[in-house]
């Protein structure tokens, strides 16, 4: 049995409840996750809406889900980009809500330990799927949790699990992976934590390793290297630069030099980092081009765009080539939705990121882990600008929670919310 942590207020103890088993079960089911995280929001909203709708972040999301709605009136096809608007619109209410619920770093670590506790099963089926080729469509509960697993993985060879697709596997495996590191730290005077924990980022980062994934690669490098920078560890720090120069050397340096580095790298690094592993590629799938046909788009109709998910059909139709997303978050709602929907989204979430910054120099204590849930999201983020994972409703919804945790551990620091238990009345 799980067992719930305590809420600081009692009148939220329900509410934090559900979150909690809601976290547990996001991973392996996007329904059960995010109904228990949306019903529960829904809640916080009704009996606080009149505090929540004044706060100036609130309106600014807000405003942006309008404007996202004007936007799929005017769309290319009006069908697909209303259906587009369930990848935001639901998130916009869920934020603001989570901010309440979440008060305390305390809170911040149980949901790092849950996702990272759930991490295990995730990581045990990827290796089951590669290595004993494990597959189907497992359906368990009634069909409430139901997983497509393709046996040798989806694309072949690259671990998926119970995410269908390697990359939004690796968008996951980067967060947990984030939140493991900063949890591993942290439990350094606790010797039964810090092996366990050990243990488990080694698992998280040989499934990471597996999604094949560059893009997770890289930031999961860039985030050893910032946990470094932050403790002061300078002696890692030699040690990340120097396996990335290592790596990047076998890749990309000029012969003799190339040849030396691939005698300590495997060519399963080289190989995907500079593209020979899959070196036949069409014009069309190479990021590249789907970044200048996004913002030959988003030029085109820069105040509205074409609606949400239309630029797969007008990819389609241009290259005759079916892609489902640019490859760049910003770029993506540039065309699909307009410029000033992509600015303000940004504007948005930068504004909670430099308030959590500032929150986390002003902290005396428990600023390990909310360093880590920086690091968390920012992993998150810079992962959207290679790709987009979004359309994955768990993933989706973990971004949120992070930066919902962020906000609203950071608006209770800086003196901005005065938290009452008038939602229990």
């Amino acid at each position: 049995m799980i067992r719930l942590q305590d809420h600081p207020d009692r009148a939220l103890q329900r509410h934090w409840n559900v979150i909690q088993v809601g976290l547990f079960l996001l991973p392996f089911s996007a329904f059960l996750g995010c109904v228990a995280l949306l019903v529960t929001s829904l809640d916080i909203w009704r009996r606080q809406h009149k505090s929540l709708i004044r706060q100036p972040l609130n309106l600014g999301f807000l405003g942006l889900g309008v404007w996202l709605f004007v936007t799929a009136c005017f769309a290319f096809d009006r069908e697909n980009a209303f259906l587009g608007l369930f990848n935001f619109l639901p998130f916009f209410i869920v934020f603001p809500a989570l901010g309440v619920l979440i008060q305390t770093p305390a809170q911040l670590r149980r949901i790092a330990w849950t996702l990272v506790l759930t991490s295990i099963p995730v990581t045990l089926i990827g290796l089951g799927q590669l290595y004993l080729n494990w597959g189907g469509h497992p359906s368990l509960l009634w069909g409430l949790i139901e997983w497509t697993i393709a046996p040798t993985g989806n694309p072949p060879g690259r671990m998926a699990s119970v995410f269908t697709y390697a990359n939004v596997l690796a968008s996951y495996f980067v967060v947990v992976f984030v939140l493991g590191l900063g949890l591993w730290v942290e439990s350094a005077k606790q010797t039964r934590h810090w092996y366990f924990l050990g243990s488990v980022v080694l698992i998280n980062t040989i499934a990471l390793i597996l999604t094949n994934s560059r893009n997770a690669w890289a930031i999961a490098l860039l985030t050893c290297l910032a946990f470094a920078l932050y403790q002061g560890w300078h002696w890692l720090v030699s040690i990340v630069a120097a396996i990335a120069g290592v790596m990047l050397g076998a890749a990309f340096a000029p012969l003799p030099f190339q040849t030396w580095f691939r005698l300590v790298v495997p060519a399963f690094f080289w190989a995907r980092l500079n593209d020979q592993m899959y070196s036949d590629r069409p014009v069309a799938q190479l990021r590249s081009t789907q970044w200048k046909f996004a913002w030959s788009l988003a030029q085109q109709r820069p105040l509205t765009g074409w609606g949400l998910r239309n630029f797969t059909q007008l990819y389609d139709a241009q290259m005759h080539y079916w892609l489902g997303h640019p490859h760049n978050l910003l770029l993506m709602i540039s065309a699909e939705a307009g410029i000033p929907a992509a600015l303000l989204l940004s504007g948005l979430v930068g504004w909670v990121m430099a308030q959590g910054v500032l929150a986390l120099r002003n902290m005396d204590s428990d600023r390990l882990i909310y360093f880590t849930f920086l690091m968390a999201f920012s992993a998150c983020a810079l992962f959207s600008f290679l790709d987009i994972t979004l359309f994955d409703a768990r993933i989706n919804t973990i971004g949120w929670v992070l930066l919902a945790g962020i906000w609203g551990v950071a608006d209770r620091h800086l003196g901005r919310t005065k938290v009452t238990s008038s939602i229990g009345s």
